[in-house]
């Protein structure tokens, strides 16, 4: 086995033990691989290791991946993402997890009728009080998620957020606690996926009701650039 393939191994089960604390039922939660900066051969052998679900933040480094990987591969775009990018990634990514905006979701939704197809998107919220990460304020977010719901082009399938970043994971709990009560606010057709936690919290964002964690250096180790 892999150093790659050992460490998707330890951190499916770390999933799996996070599950049976919460009371959630085995394989309720999604692994996604964050592949962003790593080289293609690593991300060969995670998909060769079983991992199915992959999230890229950039459009120009993600598409040629895409190109590269089999057919029953789910991407993820889970970076910012730019107006004058959606044309890049409607009906290319399985999901979205960054729509952060009515007019982005608009866009999107162009975007995908003019493709033929329908786009599933999540709505990012900003869970960091100081501003510093993207998403829609979390006081926006019942009109916002009525709004892109209301979007033909786009199936709205939940909610994504990133807490502040402290060394103790256990200080992010509040944070994903705001998040599932708007997640836990959306109509049920709407409450599909609860994105959230990294590699250093996704066991708390489990506990506190998490579906899909999107978890990079605990797969991938340190990032390099790709020379």
């Amino acid at each position: 086995m892999g150093d790659v393939a050992a460490r998707i191994e330890a951190v499916r089960q770390r999933i799996a033990a996070a599950e049976v604390r919460s009371g959630r039922p085995a394989g309720s939660v999604t692994l996604v691989g964050v592949s962003k900066r790593i080289d293609p051969s690593l991300i060969a052998e995670a998909v060769e290791a079983g991992l199915q679900d992959l999230g890229e933040n950039y459009v120009q480094e993600a598409l040629p991946k895409l190109a590269m990987t089999p057919p029953h591969v789910r991407w993820h775009f889970i970076g910012r993402l730019q107006t004058n990018k959606a044309r890049s990634v409607a009906g290319r990514f399985a999901l979205v997890q960054s729509v952060d905006s009515e007019r982005l979701a608009a866009d999107l939704a162009r975007r995908a009728q003019n493709a033929g197809t329908i786009q599933p998107i999540l709505l990012e919220v900003n869970l960091d009080p100081t501003g510093a990460k993207s998403g829609a304020a979390p006081a926006h977010v019942p009109a916002l998620a009525e709004a892109m719901a209301a979007m033909p082009g786009l199936r709205l399938d939940g909610l994504m957020g990133m807490p502040p970043a402290f060394e103790d994971a256990e200080c992010v709990r509040p944070f994903f606690e705001v998040l599932r009560r708007l997640y836990e606010m959306l109509p049920a057709e709407n409450r599909r996926v609860l994105s959230m936690g990294m590699s250093g919290d996704y066991e708390v964002a489990i506990e506190e009701g998490s579906t899909m964690v999107r978890v990079g250096t605990a797969i991938f180790g340190p990032r390099k650039e790709i020379v």
